[in-house]
């Protein structure tokens, strides 16, 4: 069973509803801290993580006691076929599903007891979402666009186009910046859901098929800008079940009927040949 991520109505980095988002002008929402410790923690720590869906009086054990690892400025490919239980684990990353049973921390917060309001704050702060369809507001600008998560995190009205501009140059769109969706291509439209996945400037970066609606060529160039955005340091995780996507990671972690079947690390390669 193949359960994929939406944007959830709390609006988190990357996501955006369709009547856009409101024009809040409050202070900044104060960040959400980790315990305090002596290193720095991984950014993705699972452990004997489950997910139990009760269809009637049918029980699909999505997750099986996984356990996975991922620290600051990994590149990592999660792979499976669909029903292998890799969406369930995205949707739990990515705080939009919550777990059966076992402990999940992201930089160091634990998840799993934290209510909808603090899960929505934590999204927000510390998770870029990147989805196969762009998931843009249709009659904003792409400068626009980016600043959704900065309207959501409160961010000065100001502060947030300085931003948003910086973002969209950082992914080589400073000369689309008032263009609409629809003037613009497939590519670019990533480019413009990668920037404004990335304005928060969060700790991880979560891709879901990121490149399955583009072409080959298209499909290069995103890769190699999230390449660039690893070669700066940032956490990546890739959703896919394209090879040639994986290929671009330094790990790749495969999964089969609910369970890491293989956790392999690979050679870097930093742009397509």
């Amino acid at each position: 069973m193949n359960h994929a991520p939406h944007p959830p109505s709390s609006a988190p980095a990357g996501a955006a509803s369709a009547d856009g988002p409101p024009d809040s002008q409050s202070s900044p929402r104060p960040p959400i801290a980790p315990a305090p410790t002596d290193s720095p923690p991984p950014v993705i720590d699972i452990r004997e993580l489950s997910k139990v869906y009760a269809t009637g009086d049918v029980e699909v054990h999505a997750l099986r006691s996984v356990g996975l690892t991922i620290r600051r400025g990994e590149m990592v490919a999660i792979m499976g076929q669909s029903g292998s239980g890799k969406s369930t684990l995205m949707n739990i990353i990515g705080t939009l599903d919550r777990p059966t049973s076992g402990s999940y921390r992201l930089d160091g917060v634990k998840v799993e007891d934290l209510s909808e309001t603090d899960l929505a704050r934590l999204r927000n702060q510390k998770i870029g979402f990147v989805f196969q369809s762009f998931n843009l507001l249709a009659r904003h600008t792409a400068v626009a666009n980016v600043e959704v998560p900065l309207v959501y995190a409160r961010i000065g009205k100001a502060e947030r186009r300085r931003r948003a501009i910086e973002s969209l140059q950082r992914v080589g769109l400073g000369d689309r910046m008032d263009h609409h969706p629809n003037q613009l291509s497939g590519g670019q439209q990533q480019r413009v859901a990668i920037a404004r996945a990335i304005v928060t400037a969060p700790v991880l970066l979560l891709a879901d098929e990121p490149t399955g609606a583009l072409d080959t060529e298209m499909t290069s160039q995103i890769m190699n800008l999230f390449c660039e955005l690893h070669r700066s340091g940032m956490t990546v995780v890739l959703v896919t079940h394209e090879h040639d996507v994986a290929a671009y990671a330094q790990r790749v972690v495969r999964f089969r009927d609910g369970k890491i079947v293989a956790d392999e690390q690979q050679p870097e390669r930093r742009h397509a040949p």
